[in-house]
């Protein structure tokens, strides 16, 4: 888990990235299929969507999530088995950021269908169901092994 702000933004920019390339990715394909534009699709909506879930994630989503756990949901018990509490705050950051990355996905693309709520909910389902394998099975793993790997810049491993 990161220890400092410098951790934080580290940690957010690997996993917010990565998430939020393959989800557009996904969800053009979801609503457009893999048209000869698609990579172009993807790349041109990626800049402003990685900027507002940084904002989210850093801004709101991230303390929230990590007061609803720590508040409601933690227990003395948990704290010799990191991987739980990691999974909980996961779940809970992937529960926000679908909410309303979802919403964000919605007016970028005037995707509102014949009724708004419909459409919505069907939207937060697949991209719930598609954000949280990912981000507990390939992303949570790839960020937190860099941020290892950042965290341990410049210490000298003795080889002995």
């Amino acid at each position: 888990m990161p220890k400092n702000f410098k951790e934080e933004v580290f940690f957010s920019l690997i996993m917010a990235g990565l998430m939020v390339f393959v989800m557009a990715g996904y969800n053009v394909a979801m609503s457009d299929g893999f048209s000869a534009g698609y990579v172009l699709e993807v790349l041109k909506g990626y800049p402003v969507a990685l900027g507002v879930a940084l904002v989210l994630d850093l801004g709101l989503v991230g303390p929230i999530a990590k007061k609803i756990f720590f508040n409601r949901i933690f227990k003395p018990e948990m704290e010799e088995k990191p991987a739980i509490i990691g999974v909980w705050i996961s779940v809970l950051m992937v529960a926000g950021m679908v909410s309303l990355m979802s919403a964000f996905g919605m007016i970028v693309t005037a995707n509102f269908g014949g009724n708004i709520g419909l459409t919505y909910l069907h939207t937060w389902i697949f991209n719930l169901f598609m954000a949280l394998p990912l981000q507990l099975l390939i992303v949570g793993p790839i960020a937190r092994t860099a941020l290892s790997a950042f965290q341990n810049r410049g210490q000298v491993i003795d080889p002995d």
